[in-house]
């Protein structure tokens, strides 16, 4: 959460626009799962317009989704281009972690969760139309390898992951992550994509890292892994390091392209 702005640097123009909508709130709410037998909080964000409240929307699902509205503006963004019709009217899916670093660590349980669970349950209270193109999946860190992890347990879920410096750890390039308490069902979810035995049906993802990241190298390998299986897929490389700044610059045009 700390950064150094250097001289030169220039924060992304949709931060200082003029004459935006205020972002709406978000409406809270728990879903229960009994897979993880724990309740998972969630806020649903709206863009602004549209004419019914049940009306079908695209939806984006965030893992650590209250930071990145509190830490990265996720809402001010979203809120920015669909009023200016770079994305189309959508909801957003915040969601908080329950037990972040066991759940977000590539947890079997989490993705069943996620995928059978709270997905079941955001359908009904936030539509979306048909085909999974319309379902996009979200996280940096973590939550990027959470995500991905998720897509990969129910391929036809999601249509589309923006992946912002994933903790795609890999044996001895990643041995300093080792003291982590899930880092080897970590390398071993990423091994499995690598050589081609996770199951991965082909979407479209974004990844987002920095080039100083001790993440880059693992980012690389996922790349590849995805575009090896027919994956339209793309990583931007940037000049920044592990940090909510850096996931917020890249939301444009990375995420909007997406």
């Amino acid at each position: 959460k700390s950064v150094v702005e250097f001289p030169g640097y220039r924060p992304p123009a949709w931060l200082a626009s003029r004459g935006r909508p205020p972002t709406p709130p978000t409406t809270g709410l728990a879903v229960p799962s009994r897979v993880l037998g724990a309740r998972i909080p969630v806020e649903l964000w709206r863009s602004p317009g549209g004419r019914r409240r049940a009306e079908p929307l695209p939806l984006l699902v965030v893992h650590d989704g209250p930071e990145y509205a509190g830490y990265a503006a996720l809402l001010d963004f979203l809120t920015v281009a669909t009023a200016d019709g770079r994305l189309p009217p959508m909801r957003a899916a915040l969601l908080a972690p329950v037990d972040r670093n066991e759940h977000y660590s590539a947890s079997p349980a989490w993705s069943r969760a996620l995928v059978s669970e709270v997905l079941p349950a955001l359908q009904v209270l936030a539509p979306t139309p048909p085909g999974r193109r319309h379902l996009v999946g979200m996280g940096a860190s973590l939550g990027g390898l959470a995500t991905l992890a998720a897509a990969s347990t129910a391929p036809a879920s999601f249509g589309g992951l923006f992946l912002q410096s994933g903790s795609f750890f890999r044996p001895v390039v990643d041995d300093h992550e080792r003291d982590l308490p899930r880092f080897r069902r970590i390398t071993r979810f990423v091994d499995d994509l690598a050589d081609g035995t996770a199951p991965a049906e082909p979407a479209a993802a974004a990844l987002t890292c920095g080039t100083v990241e001790e993440n880059l190298h693992g980012n690389r390998v996922v790349r590849d892994a995805l575009a090896a299986r027919g994956w339209q897929v793309a990583l931007a490389e940037h000049r920044d390091a592990h940090n909510w700044v850096a996931w917020r610059d890249t939301f444009d045009p990375w995420l909007v392209g997406l």
